[in-house]
């Protein structure tokens, strides 16, 4: 960049002694950490150092309306927008005043929601994952910009940190493609170190982040030097206004040295050989001194400034070590942010009113909740424009709202549940849809790094309201790619929740809690009863519940009583299901008449085992049915549970119904009603139970 003044650059003097210090004093933390080991390596961190310069030209144009995604190398970039040393100590020595987490993540790892501030929401490790939640901010911030709901005059931008290693990742495509697709204000910044762990650029991609961003067509590029501040900065101010008043996304690379260690647990000098001495002539902190006394800061203010910097950091480093450790009682606050949806509420049976199937009850819900909440939005595969979905789902519902609510999307189940994230943390209320639960597995990775981990991570800060359909289950020769169960692997991620209803009426309630809920939860939509058009499912069709209907999460409801007296002598059982299992269990059932008991779980996290263990204890005997294939599935792990807890109300095993342990299900019918159970299969184990 050929310029010849300060005023070119659009920097002044006081700027760069501002950037000179601030990297001394990043320079002179990460050799505190050095100097440390013995404590400051207890816990493995990654500095900024050689990156510097990059960092705070970026962090200097954020404005406290602005979101930013970081990745765990930006501590410069932390110090730039006004964090001081002390605050970053508590998090690498995970002191109770961590402001981010609370001990509970790494260094570098932030989640600040404070006045004054850019927005940054929790985030992984940040290897790539990050790009797709900062995009869905960039996404709401443009969505809610569309439907006249920002105030102020301010146009907010997003800004997403990334490695250069982290590009390779599918997810970063991803993330470019909507942001060009959907034209969105935000400022990708790779920092180029020509490393990835102990890994070159050359053995890891086929061309830099520069050359990569020109096949994302509208995706606007820029090189700098990240190693030269004053460069630096009229890049990142040039990418910023670009972002910020063509509200489109830009992509600067910026190329730098890895002067530090890849972290402290993988250290420079294992590896890296003379590259570390020939990066070194590319130190920012020189480069940038050089040119203050070319500009005629005398050498007694910068060394002047040099001290200020390390008499700060010895102090708040003296003052970290003294801070308090977290409390251990502490360990299991924030697993979910608290719902205001405690109790049942509306009319579930109005007079009057007709009987509906699931798939209707949903598209009602989702329809009450556009029209109530303009905040919200719909999205996925399909669920816009003529079709409104594969099971019409969403039918009428994008010409009813508009396509900038309703919409479709590439086939990216990572950025459909991913950009959730985002869209929470910047006030979008996002509904979506991942088309059949066989393929919700790439968007795993999002929902167990961004969104499952967000509020216990923050300690609240950033619960991910977010709200994913997902339509599950085999019926009649769907085969083996839109047939699969899925619960016991959704169960076993923390920090989400899984409903699953088996009625309309449910469906309904159930839709309308999980859209208020402020956590992440996954709404598991069994097809074969969205119609009620296979045998035996008429009862999944109810009246349907008025507009006001909210069921909570976590009430299970016993669906059929046993008789009193068969109960009292002993000839009763319960069953413990949910989903296409309670249809099964009412067939089954009308073969015992008075003996059954029925509990529909409806909702598998928050389970409702209160409810569990009063029928079992009531009766004694019990089946876990369930539609997955059996062995360690979440039916199993239930009968351990209910085993251990009942123990001595029992009259016989727990016992369990599920489908065959194979891998799929086979497309043949035949085949097909051979893996899974049905209510010839459930009757002869409620037989043999009964008898037992």
């Amino acid at each position: 960049m050929p310029k010849d003044t300060l005023e070119d650059f659009k920097i002044d003097i006081n700027t760069l002694k501002k950037a000179y210090k601030l990297m001394i004093t990043a320079k002179m933390m990460a050799d505190m950490y050095e100097d440390n080991k013995s404590v400051c390596s207890k816990y493995v961190h990654s500095t900024s150092r050689g990156h510097e310069a990059i960092q705070l030209a970026a962090a200097f144009q954020l404005k406290p309306y602005d979101y930013a995604s970081l990745y765990y190398r930006d501590d410069s970039m932390l110090l730039g927008i006004g964090l001081t040393p002390y605050e970053l100590m508590l998090q690498l020595m995970a002191k109770a005043d961590d402001p981010f987490s609370g001990g509970r993540t790494y260094y570098g790892h932030p989640s600040l929601k404070r006045e004054g501030f850019p927005t940054i929401p929790h985030q992984s490790s940040a290897t790539g994952m990050q790009a797709i939640p900062a995009t869905g901010m960039a996404h709401a911030i443009a969505y809610l910009e569309g439907q006249g709901l920002l105030q102020g005059e301010e146009k907010p931008v997003v800004l997403c940190s990334l490695g250069d290693g982290s590009v390779t990742e599918g997810e970063v495509a991803e993330a470019f493609q909507m942001a060009v697709l959907k034209g969105l204000p935000i400022v990708y910044l790779v920092q180029d170190n020509d490393w990835g762990i102990s890994a070159t650029g050359k053995e890891m991609r086929a061309m830099d982040a520069y050359e990569y961003a020109a096949g994302f067509k509208g995706m606007e590029r820029l090189r700098v030097d990240g190693s030269d501040f004053i460069e630096s900065h009229e890049g990142m101010r040039v990418a910023f206004e670009y972002a910020r008043q063509l509200r489109k996304p830009i992509l600067v690379h910026a190329k730098c040295p890895l002067l530090g260690h890849h972290t402290s647990g993988v250290r420079r000098e294992w590896y890296r050989g003379d590259n570390l001495k020939l990066q070194s002539a590319d130190d920012p902190i020189p480069k940038l001194r050089k040119a203050l006394l070319e500009m005629e800061v005398g050498e007694d203010e910068i060394i002047l400034l040099e001290r200020e910097a390390q008499k700060l950091v010895e102090a708040h480093y003296q003052q970290a070590l003294d801070a308090p450790v977290p409390e251990p009682d502490s360990f299991d606050l924030h697993e979910f942010a608290p719902t205001t949806i405690t109790e049942e509420t509306g009319n579930r049976t109005p007079a009057g009113a007709e009987k509906v199937t699931m798939v209707d009850a949903a598209l009602h819900a989702v329809d009450d909740i556009l029209k109530t909440y303009p905040e919200a939005l719909f999205y996925g595969q399909d669920v816009g424009g003529e079709l409104g979905g594969v099971f019409r789902e969403a039918a009428l519902l994008a010409k009813k709202y508009g396509d900038a609510r309703v919409f479709n999307t590439p086939i990216q189940e990572a950025y459909i549940i991913g950009s959730t994230a985002g869209m929470s943390a910047v006030g979008a209320k996002a509904i979506v849809e991942i088309q059949f639960a066989d393929y919700i597995w790439p968007g795993i990775n999002q929902l167990v790094e961004e969104l499952s981990k967000s509020c216990y991570l923050s300690m609240g800060k950033f619960p991910v309201q977010s709200l994913i359909r997902v339509p599950i289950g085999a019926y009649g020769g769907g085969g083996p790619y839109h047939s699969g169960s899925i619960e016991s692997t959704l169960l076993n991620i923390r920090g989400i929740k899984v409903v699953y209803p088996s009625n309309a009426a449910d469906m309904k309630g159930l839709m309308k809690a999980a859209f208020l809920d402020p956590n992440p939860v996954v709404m598991l939509e069994h097809k074969g009863l969205y119609w009620s058009k296979v045998a035996g499912t008429e009862t999944a069709k109810t009246i349907e519940p008025d507009e006001e209907y909210l069921l909570p999460l976590g009430k299970a409801r016993v669906i059929l009583h046993a008789e009193e007296e068969q109960v009292k002598s002993g000839n009763s059982l319960t069953v413990i299901t949910y989903g296409m299992g309670v249809h099964w269990a009412l067939a089954a059932a009308k073969q015992f008449s008075g003996r059954i008991e029925i509990v529909d779980l409806r909702t598998l996290n928050p389970l409702d085992f209160d409810t569990v263990l009063t029928s079992v204890k009531r009766h004694g005997k019990a089946l876990v049915l369930t539609e997955e294939p059996l062995l360690n599935s979440f039916a199993e792990s239930l009968a351990g549970r209910i085993s251990k807890a009942c123990f001595q109300h029992l009259d016989a095993p727990v016992f369990t119904l599920g489908a065959a342990n194979l891998p799929a299900i086979p497309l043949h019918t035949e085949l097909e009603k051979m893996m899974l159970p049905n209510p010839a299969k459930v009757a002869e184990a409620l037989k043999e139970l009964l008898n037992y």
